[in-house]
């Protein structure tokens, strides 16, 4: 019993002291945001982006496998998903409970995620554990366990929320709209899949879209805190280097989101939501930042917005009203999304019609730019760069993104570079086609949809 009680004693203090330096971490960007980052190339040709930093002894790590959801097999929907919640149940010799124990021991916090275009993964540790840590996140990338009990386990947890999702008209709501703007591409299927599909799934699914899908050449790595890069070069290998250099992965063709279509879903609330769709632009597209300007303007600016102006200043019509640029592997978009009285969603989507008719007529003013180019400058350092945790994420998205290791320091340029006519031009092209609108709530009439 001594014994069970000091081991109990011993996790609860590893992970309090991993907190504890969690916390400190976010102290440890400077005010600059000027972040110095190395190109690290092991000798198995895995490369990763670091940045030293010694201010407080803890090591993050995030890296990615390209692929995602999208290369789950038809009628196996929800296999990526599934299998990123077995990493931490069991690896190598060790089963579930030993794999847990072992590390908490080691105060390191492990995660992985199934987005549609890639799988990936995070851990963050004591620099003075990081030998522990890293070989239990080499035995979970390089040999998972898939073992009965937590498969089982897991899948029935997954059930259990599409089971209560089915009941939220909201989650049905994304499941149509998803549907009428992809068709039958994969990014119309859900994440997590379907009752149906999982039970499908098997040890040996999984054990084949791990051997497909996780390789050196779709990989990325980012590595942010105390660790020099003769550390991390030898750890890279260790971590990845057994696995294959090439994946297997199924082509994904490129889709355009089906605009002009009106999506309803009847209910009987007090509230409805509103989202709006229109065509969006590429990351690596050359007007990419005109069309991020213009959006922040639109309604990414949150409470400077001309959307947040109009519907909830002017007129009270809803808490807030957004804007944003998604930017997929495979698709892009702009989506506005508000939600409002039920009474009163025909009036509030005609002014969000107004808006965006006036910004892709007349485009923004000259006032606004500067204000937008003032704010997405100088808020980067504070969103993107606040601790060892959102830098290495950072570093993960610029190489997602292929922007280069030296993005940081020509980002600034690229904004200033854009002028009023490239925003003006970039409004046109993205807000005068006709969109798709989702309505959650009781219907509106022909003559409401504007």
């Amino acid at each position: 019993m001594n014994k069970m009680l000091q081991s109990f004693a011993k996790t609860r203090l590893s992970l309090a002291a991993l907190l504890a330096v969690i916390c400190l971490s976010a102290l440890a960007v400077p005010a600059s945001g000027e972040v110095a980052i190395q190109e690290v190339k092991s000798d198995k040709g895995v490369t990763a982006w670091l940045v030293e930093d010694y201010s407080v002894p803890i090591v993050s790590i995030n890296f990615a496998f390209e692929g995602g959801s999208t290369q789950d097999p038809a009628g196996k929907e929800g296999l990526a998903e599934l299998m990123t919640g077995l990493f931490d149940e069991g690896a190598g010799q060790l089963d579930s409970d030993a794999f847990q124990t072992k590390l908490d021991d080691a105060g390191a916090e492990m995660r992985f995620h199934a987005g549609r275009d890639a799988v990936s993964g995070s851990m963050r540790m004591l620099a003075e554990h990081k030998d522990e840590a890293f070989d239990l996140l080499r035995m979970a990338i390089v040999s998972p366990r898939f073992d009965a009990a937590p498969l089982d386990r897991i899948r029935a947890q997954i059930v259990s929320g599409i089971v209560a999702n089915q009941r939220d008209p909201e989650a049905e709501a994304q499941l149509k709209w998803t549907e009428a703007l992809y068709g039958d591409h994969p990014y119309s299927r859900p994440d997590e899949g379907t009752e149906e599909s999982l039970k499908s799934i098997t040890a040996d699914d999984l054990r084949a879209y791990h051997k497909a899908n996780f390789a050196r050449q779709n990989l990325h790595v980012a590595i942010v805190g105390a660790i020099d890069a003769e550390t991390v070069k030898r750890q890279l290998d260790k971590l990845f280097g057994d696995l294959p250099e090439k994946p297997d992965l199924k082509p994904v063709a490129h889709v355009d989101w089906k605009l002009g279509q009106a999506v309803s879903v009847d209910y009987e609330l007090p509230q409805t939501s509103l989202q709006l769709a229109y065509p969006g632009v590429a990351r690596e597209a050359p007007d990419f930042f005109a069309a991020y300007l213009m959006n922040h303007i639109l309604g990414g600016g949150t409470f400077s917005s001309r959307l947040f102006d109009e519907v909830r200043e002017k007129r009270g019509l809803a808490y807030g009203a957004t804007s944003s640029l998604v930017t997929h592997e495979h698709a892009s978009g702009l989506v506005i999304q508000t939600a409002t009285r039920s009474d009163r969603a025909a009036e509030t989507l005609g002014v969000i019609r107004d808006v965006v008719r006036q910004m892709a007529e007349e485009g923004p003013t000259a006032e606004e730019l500067a204000a937008a180019k003032q704010y997405i400058i100088g808020s980067y350092a504070l969103n993107a760069l606040d601790s060892s945790s959102a830098i290495a994420s950072t570093l993960l998205s610029l190489q997602m993104d292929d922007l280069g290791i030296d993005y940081m320091q020509r980002r600034e340029a690229l904004i200033n570079a854009v002028t009023l006519d490239d925003v003006k031009a970039a409004a046109r092209k993205l807000l005068t086609t006709e969109p798709a609108v989702l309505v959650i709530g009781p219907p509106l009439t022909e003559g409401d949809k504007g």
